[in-house]
């Protein structure tokens, strides 16, 4: 709103109003005004969500302190999703596709996750949502997503066609096609020719090729979206542990916007230049204010639980942001804490299963899944094939290692944009 408001203001030559011309600008803008909604307001909303005795209700895994957090205020996810909503609302360009994506995800999502939390918290259901329901919500933004991406016309990409070295400065020089184009293809890590393009699954097609193309791809943001989501909802086990490593992926995912929207750094990267993307820096500062506010009162010992209000939201976000910008194969590096904790409780409970059908006793693979939980229990307390440290690791110790972990791998991810 702000944004057209001073963007009129500077054509009238108003001093100071072309300020909000600059993404830069308007990205600090955002990231201020959401970090200081969700301290200041994030206070209140806690203090209306106790009044309503929406607790947490706790199951008693046998671990240390976990009982006294009973009674903890849930759904706090709403103070995530209003700080990220409000202040790129205010300054960010509403009519870019990306950022309606984003919004729209954020949205859609944090519905989801409401309504889950709602059937726990008030119905009294502790499964909540059936399964069903919350796969449907996630692959119907996956699908808006996806046929967004397709249809829109101002989804388009000016691809890296040509690179060499430039005689006279001895400098890489890329070379852009002429013309933005609708395309299929994403950035693939390490390798050196640093595109894949979906429609080269389908080159015996003849001229469907690129109709299945944008088929598959359409079926890999269905998956990427769904997989981050629950990722990022399994995650949210110990105080802190989702919200800061959301922080660091979107700051991550920022930056990779940023350079992929500005055609001098996509160049010196050798990636695809993304016209428009470059917006995305002002959704994603909110998004990390949102966290960092937010991680004021959801430190240990936490004063409020986002979730599935906040964690099916947050998840989806980064997976939303990460196909926007064509980097969703980077995926795997930088949510890695949330592919690592899917994994141990899929491997866990098949591993299980496996066990009990062949012998009669299921076996464990970890102490406990996901994976925060099994070094909260000493090594001997549970019989598992892996049994790590003889002594419990107190939970804020495990969640600043995840952090520490977390910013290994967002570095990593940047990294392999030159890794080639």
């Amino acid at each position: 709103m702000l944004y057209y408001l001073f963007n009129y203001l500077d054509k009238l030559d108003v001093p100071g109003a072309g300020m909000f011309n600059y993404i830069s600008f308007r990205a600090a803008l955002a990231f201020l005004f959401a970090l200081i909604f969700s301290t200041l307001i994030g206070r209140r909303i806690i203090n209306r969500l106790q009044k309503m005795q929406i607790g947490e209700t706790i199951r008693d895994l046998d671990l240390e302190g976990q009982m006294k957090k009973t009674g903890t205020p849930t759904m706090g996810g709403i103070i995530i999703l209003l700080s990220i909503l409000l202040p790129c609302l205010f300054v960010g360009v509403l009519d870019n596709v990306y950022m309606i994506l984003m919004l729209i995800t954020t949205v859609w999502l944090g519905l989801l996750g409401f309504a889950d939390d709602y059937i726990k918290v008030f119905k009294k259901n502790k499964d909540g949502l059936r399964g069903i329901f919350k796969i449907i919500g996630q692959v119907g933004i996956g699908l808006i997503v996806g046929l967004t991406l397709y249809f829109s016309p101002n989804a388009v990409i000016v691809e890296n066609v040509q690179k060499h070295v430039d005689t006279k400065t001895q400098l890489e020089v890329v070379e852009y096609a002429k013309d933005e184009v609708k395309s299929t293809k994403t950035t693939i890590p390490f390798f050196k020719n640093n595109n894949l393009d979906y429609a080269d699954a389908f080159n015996w097609a003849g001229e469907n090729k690129q109709l299945l193309g944008w088929i598959l791809f359409v079926v890999v943001v269905i998956f990427v979206v769904t997989a981050v989501s629950n990722g990022a909802n399994l995650t949210d086990g110990l105080d802190g542990l989702a919200t800061g490593t959301s922080a660091i992926q979107g700051a991550t995912l920022g930056i990779l916007a940023y350079v992929s929207g500005n055609v001098h750094y996509s160049g010196y990267l050798n990636i695809m230049y993304i016209p428009g993307s470059g917006e995305l820096l002002v959704f994603a500062a909110a998004f990390i204010g949102a966290t960092i506010g937010f991680l004021w009162f959801n430190s240990y010992p936490a004063q409020v639980f986002m979730g599935d209000t906040g964690s099916l939201a947050l998840g989806g976000i980064i997976a939303v942001f990460a196909i926007a910008i064509h980097k969703e194969l980077l995926i795997p590096i930088l949510s890695g804490i949330f592919l690592v904790e899917s994994l141990s409780v899929i491997l866990q409970t098949a591993y299980f299963k496996f066990t009990k059908k062949r012998t009669g006793v299921g076996k464990r693979i970890f102490k406990m899944s996901p994976l925060h939980h099994h070094y909260q229990k000493p090594a001997g307390t549970v019989e598992a094939l892996i049994q790590g440290s003889k002594q419990a690791i107190p939970e804020s110790k495990i969640t600043i290692r995840f952090w520490i972990v977390g910013l290994i791998l967002a570095a990593v991810t940047i990294i392999t944009l030159k890794m080639r």
